[in-house]
């Protein structure tokens, strides 16, 4: 119980508020289940081998170290990692930019500086804001990210994974805010002394606020 709090908050990856956000999550809480399951069942057959070591002593099986290091060295490994890479990688695809999304995901551009986030609307005419992104609610938005200086990284837990920011390049991330609220953005590679310092705020705005604000902006 003292360690649920931390399951909740604006920058927590367990909160989830978008449908990347909870495939992340959903991936997470199956891999602790599975590893408490396996931590079970380690201390068990270890219970079970001591409990062995007190009875009397019986004829050796050769055969049972070959079996235990196949069984429990290679078999249960590659059905563990083949399962989760599997499961994950569903996961991952909430996050890319795949065509085909009716309305045309919005498109917001994260130039990212020593130690600050920019954000840009529409390209060069559109509003522009500094550690401050702000989303429509429900509908998916495709991040840009490029940086200006040195390699960051793009993370807001509550909605999607992270995403690089590399001078040069640009990447894209794609995340959804199921509803209106705020969230907390950090950059999640160390940039410089400024690093701890570098992060923004989330907003996301009901569908009909948003389009207005950005059609404001967009006049000015």
């Amino acid at each position: 119980m003292v360690l649920l709090p931390a399951c909740a908050g604006p920058q927590s990856t367990l909160d989830a508020a978008g449908p990347s956000a909870r495939a992340i999550a959903l991936v997470w809480w199956w891999m602790l289940g599975v590893s408490a399951a396996v931590l079970a069942g380690v201390l068990l057959l270890w219970l079970a081998g001591m409990r062995r070591r007190r009875r009397p002593a019986r004829p050796a099986d050769p055969g049972w170290e070959r079996r235990w290091l196949i069984g429990g060295g290679i078999v249960l490994p590659a059905v563990a990692i083949a399962a989760l890479i599997g499961f994950g990688a569903g996961a991952g695809l909430h996050q890319l930019a795949l065509p085909g999304l009716a309305p045309a995901p919005l498109r917001i551009d994260a130039v990212a500086n020593q130690w600050r986030w920019e954000f840009r609307y529409g390209g060069d005419a559109g509003p522009r804001l500094d550690n401050r992104l702000r989303l429509p609610a429900g509908r998916p938005v495709d991040i840009h990210t490029r940086s200006s200086d040195v390699i960051h990284s793009f993370w807001v837990p509550a909605l999607a994974g992270k995403l690089d920011a590399i001078p040069g390049r640009t990447l894209v991330i794609r995340l959804q805010a199921q509803e209106p609220g705020r969230w907390r953005g950090q950059c999640a590679e160390f940039c410089g002394l400024g690093h701890a310092h570098m992060v923004f705020e989330v907003e996301a705005l009901p569908a009909a606020q948003f389009d207005a604000w950005l059609k404001e902006g967009a006049a000015r």
